[in-house]
């Protein structure tokens, strides 16, 4: 089946496809006698299979190693459940991290409840400044870039 074929039936771009060809994760397919790439049948599944360990967290440079070691006829089913053991750990401690904000976060909008209905109308509150002054708080500075940084699902990415 062609390019645009497999695409259609798996549900992704024609680009993605080539993307996946070019980064050794789907292999490289043979050429028509007019140059369409013709992938086999079996290509389907391995495009569903890469579109499912993509998204709990699995990288494109993973899956390439990964898969260019099953296509050689080694198991890395270790490290496959490895990585994923690594990916949940990194999950956990960045959903630590988010309740902590969160809770912070209430806590300052209690705060700033309070400083609000005891300033008079037309005046500064200083909600600002307050963020500034705390002492003691190891999100300060932290933005959500960064939790983004640390997990690509956060980000709005795109893989071609």
């Amino acid at each position: 089946m062609t390019a645009g074929r497999l695409a259609q039936l798996s549900g992704v771009s024609a680009d993605t496809i080539r993307y996946y060809e070019r980064r050794g994760v789907l292999p490289c397919a043979p050429r028509s006698v007019t140059g369409y790439r013709q992938f086999p049948q079996q290509s389907l599944a391995r495009v569903g299979l890469i579109r499912a360990a993509l998204s709990i967290g699995f990288s494109i440079d993973e899956l390439a190693e990964i898969l260019a070691e099953r296509d050689r006829g080694i198991a890395p089913c270790a490290r496959v459940r490895d990585l994923a053991a690594e990916k949940l750990a990194t999950l956990e401690t960045l959903l630590a991290d988010l309740q902590s904000w969160r809770r912070r976060l209430r806590d300052m909008l209690v705060d700033w409840d309070r400083k609000l209905n005891a300033t008079p109308n037309g005046q500064r509150a200083g909600l600002l400044e307050s963020i500034a002054t705390k002492r003691k708080d190891p999100l300060r500075g932290v933005s959500l870039a960064l939790f983004a940084k640390k997990n690509p699902k956060l980000r709005n990415t795109n893989e071609n």
